[in-house]
């Protein structure tokens, strides 16, 4: 089934091919217009569903078999199936991390590393913290993110700054962390395993922000900071809400072993989520009796407070009001939107697949780039029109990912590439424009214009343009030994 035959009457037209994705783009547009962040809960998902209709009916005039069309659509959902069990271990492991006190020992130590004289680095460092620890941009931004632009505020530092700087650290966890469902949703999307995408991804991710901390230190040496940052209320809420020691370090410690010993993804979650129950019980017993519903803790009530964190929504309150927001985890329950988002955009890509569509658009693409990297252009670029059209950070990822997969192949270039591309381009400009989701969030949170903190957004900018460098020096770019053959991967 690799190689369906494609039973047609006569090759389909550039134009024809274009119908669909411009009768998706039009209403994923009017979708996000209506419904905005809402747009994520099921919406967007239905119109992946009508794009796929209509390219079906694309297919039909041009005398492709219905069954044809149906088989190629099983199969692209049948190859997602590891990623949909590593997305929902993903939120298994977040929800056992925040019950245990590993999420907020990390927030507790990163805060500390707060100087005045090195504000805007330091915000970096710290929103790069909580984002690696909570995988979520948004929650970043709505928690820390306030603190710190309420705090630079005060201090007399321009505010584009300080909201760039936030953005810089928030999406440099977003990219890198396994809890992050973009990180997930790329890996998936080219075909390659959560953590060797996220290992590649280093590669370029890690430059890109050691200079954007070089530009925010020098940024720094410009500015007169005199006042003192007092956050000693933010601890305090902290630690008398959970019980705060560097043995909690040892998860995500154990974790980060088991993928340096190439221990399969699933099992390296699932390692991941059991420690942190475990932790949780020895650490914080009296928040795992409350999630599950008693005073105390019992057999039941641990083992009702573990499945609760793990299955479903929790909430720990704190004493500050605005630290509860960072203090939710949804479990398994918080991934069923992208895993819906998957399902559809797969039966959007088997459609286009099937009907000679996406070989159609990606053909006109690579006749324009006949390089590898143009090849790598024409990825990045998609990304970025997506985000500007669609106004989309997910299907930034979802449609080019899918009109290249084959291409990648076909240059004899591994996965792993792709899904680097549509990181470093259409991860990180999403928050670089208004009218796309991100951006209206991330401005609406922080009290900041987009264009006041996009100028400053520095990791964001710089993201894309490493990447572009590494292709053109011809720096790590990873090769398939066997070019037009599928390669299996374990779980």
């Amino acid at each position: 089934m690799d190689n369906l035959p494609i039973k047609q009457k006569h090759q389909i037209t550039l134009l024809q091919s274009l119908i669909p994705m411009l009768v998706l783009i039009v209403l994923l547009g009017i979708n996000v217009f209506v419904y905005k962040d809402e747009a994520l809960k099921g919406t967007n998902q239905f119109i992946l569903l009508l794009g796929g209709l209509v390219a079906i009916g694309v297919g039909l005039y041009n005398k492709v078999e219905y069954e044809d069309i149906i088989k190629k659509i099983t199969k692209n959902v049948r190859e997602t199936t590891r990623a949909i069990y590593i997305l929902l271990l993903v939120g298994a492991l977040s929800g056992t991390w925040l019950l245990s006190g590993v999420i907020p020992t990390m927030i507790y130590y990163g805060l500390q590393i707060l100087e005045p004289h090195i504000f805007l680095p330091a915000c970096v460092i710290i929103c790069s913290i909580i984002s690696l620890a909570t995988g979520s941009s948004w929650t970043t931004s709505a928690t820390v993110g306030i603190a710190l632009v309420g705090i630079g505020n005060t201090m007399g530092i321009p505010i584009g700054m300080v909201g760039g700087a936030v953005i810089s650290g928030a999406y440099f966890g977003d990219k890198l962390s396994p809890l992050s469902d973009t990180t997930n949703l790329a890996s998936a999307m080219a075909g390659t395993d959560l953590f060797t995408h996220i290992r590649y991804m280093l590669l370029t991710t890690v430059p890109t922000y050691v200079l954007t901390l070089i530009i925010f230190i020098i940024l720094s040496f410009n500015l007169d900071i005199t006042t003192t940052i007092d956050i000693t209320d933010t601890l305090n809420a902290i630690s008398s809400t959970f019980h705060i020691t560097p043995w909690l370090f040892l998860v995500p410690v154990l974790v980060i072993v088991s993928i340096l010993k190439k221990l399969k993804p699933i099992l390296a979650l699932l390692l991941g989520t059991l420690l942190g129950a475990v932790f949780a019980l020895f650490f914080q017993p009296d928040i795992v009796a409350l999630v599950g519903g008693e005073t105390t803790l019992t057999p039941i009530s641990a083992y009702k407070g573990v499945m609760n964190a793990i299955t479903t929504d929790i909430a720990i309150l704190s004493p500050m009001e605005s630290l509860n927001s960072l203090f939710e985890a949804g479990g398994m329950k918080s991934m069923l939107n992208t895993v819906w988002l998957i399902i559809c955009a797969m039966f959007f890509g088997g459609a286009m697949e099937a009907i000679g569509a996406l070989k159609k658009i990606t053909a006109s693409l690579l006749s324009i780039a006949k390089t590898t990297f143009g090849l790598f252009a024409s990825t990045m670029s998609s990304c970025v029109i997506v985000n500007l059209t669609a106004s989309e950070q997910y299907l930034s990822i979802v449609v080019p990912g899918k009109m290249f997969t084959k291409a990648y192949k076909e240059r004899g270039l591994a996965p792993e590439n792709l899904s680097r591309a549509l990181e470093d381009s259409g991860t990180v400009t999403s928050v670089l424009i208004p009218w796309n989701t991100c951006g209206a969030y991330h401005s609406g949170v922080l009290g900041i214009d987009t264009f006041t903190y996009a100028p400053y957004a520095f990791f964001n900018i710089i993201s894309p343009f490493v990447s572009l460098v590494y292709v053109a020096l011809n720096i790590k770019i990873k090769r398939l030994l066997q070019p037009t053959k599928n390669t299996k991967r374990g779980l």
